[in-house]
């Protein structure tokens, strides 16, 4: 199911969040860092992550390609419309 979600996000590209709540928008762009390897420091990302494997403790130094970027741009773009909480 994740692996689904996150092939979704890549081909969205920037035409668009692919989350219908503040839940799913919260959770495809974490796994978008999850994937490229952040290290999670909020208990709710890393009880739903975990960190195995983690790479990059700061978010900024995360390798994201210029899709995964405008993933979540997309995406944080729909939490601050839905004032989704942080």
């Amino acid at each position: 199911m994740r692996a689904a979600l996150y092939a979704l996000i890549l081909v969205a590209g920037s035409t668009g969040a692919m989350a219908d709540d503040c839940a799913e928008a919260w959770y495809q762009r974490n796994l978008i860092y999850k994937q490229a390897g952040y290290c999670f420091t909020t208990p709710r990302a890393i009880r739903t992550f975990g960190n195995a494997d983690c790479r990059y403790d700061a978010m900024d130094r995360v390798p994201l390609s210029r899709q995964e970027q405008a993933a979540v741009a997309d995406l944080q773009a729909f939490e601050r419309a839905h004032a989704c909480p942080r």
